[in-house]
Formats: structure tokens, sequence, C-alpha cells
């Protein structure tokens, strides 16, 4: 609403869609100043570098397929991004690991973990289930995961009297 808002203002031509916001014409750089800091205000922040943009576009595919979809895809994750948004897997690989300190691998698997503590939290299916959801080839495979991302056992976690679960924006990065 805000990004329409001040694309209204300066009078242009767009079209705002899942947090990007496609201009019809050729802005000036007074004008692409201008809606920086309108965003800036409001606590957003205008990503120009087409780099950065696919970076993020690369989290935000992980994180609708990882946290909001009921099933994984059938095909290899690299394809799935591939295919997703339109890139070389090789090539976005190698941004995403070059500014993001961490692989792709590490961040999907990061994200996969957390969502296995969500389901495991919930209780509503059991292990067998949830590795089968999460692409596991085994239970054992899922296990082994996540005792090298938690350094617990899914069945010590399911223990705990306080989960320790992460807030989605912290998972993956590299501290």
């Amino acid at each position: 609403m805000l990004v329409k808002e001040e694309l209204k203002k300066l009078g242009l031509h767009f079209i705002v869609e899942m947090g990007e916001a496609d201009i019809m014409e050729d802005i000036t750089t007074e004008q692409r100043n201008e809606i920086r800091a309108a965003l800036l205000q409001s606590g957003l922040e205008l990503m120009d570098d087409k780099k950065a943009v696919l970076i993020e576009k690369i989290k935000a595919v992980i994180i609708e397929m990882v946290h909001y979809t009921d099933e994984l895809p059938k095909i290899n994750f690299s394809d799935f991004l591939s295919e997703k948004l339109n890139h070389d897997y090789t090539y976005m690989a190698n941004l995403f690991s070059d500014v993001e300190g961490t692989t792709i691998e590490k961040f999907i698997i990061s994200h996969k973990i957390e969502r296995v503590k969500e389901l495991i939290i919930y209780d509503e299916v059991n292990l067998t289930e949830i590795a089968w959801m999460m692409h596991y080839s085994s239970v054992a495979h899922l296990s082994n995961q996540f005792k090298k991302i938690t350094g617990l056992t899914p069945s010590h976690f399911k223990q705990l009297k306080v989960k320790r679960r992460s807030p989605i924006e912290d998972i993956g990065n590299e501290e």
C-alpha cells in the first residue's frame, strides 16, 4: 500500500505484486531517492540491485516452499528454484554463497529443521509422517540431520518444556 501511494505521488505507472514493484517508465535519480527515503521512513528498503533482489527471491521461494506449503515439490530443490526463478541454479548458488556466506542447501536444511520443530511441537503427525512430508529418505536421515543442526534428537526436543524455535527471518543466517 505504501509503495503504491509513493509511486502515485510521483505520477508513475506501475505494477506492485508480492513485495516487488515494476515501474513502467524510466525514473530519475531524484525520483529514486524520494522513493528510497519514503520507504526507509516506514522501515522498508528499496532494492534496486538485481543480485540483491535475486537473493531475496531465492529466500522467499525457500521460505514459501518449506513453511507455507503442505507438501514439498517432488523435483530436486535446485530444479524447483531454477524453474521458479528462471535462472541457472549454479549461478544462483554461487551468488547466494558469495553474499550470504552459506549455501542454498544449508539455508534450506535450516528451514526444513525449523519446520520439523514446528511439526513436532504441534504434535499432530508422527516422525515417520514428518520425514515423508519433508522429503527425508527415512526417519533416521531426518533424526541425524535434526541432531546435527540442533544438537538434540527429535524425541529429546519433543520432551523439552520450552521449545526452542527461531523466527523465520533469523533462520539460515550464519552468526
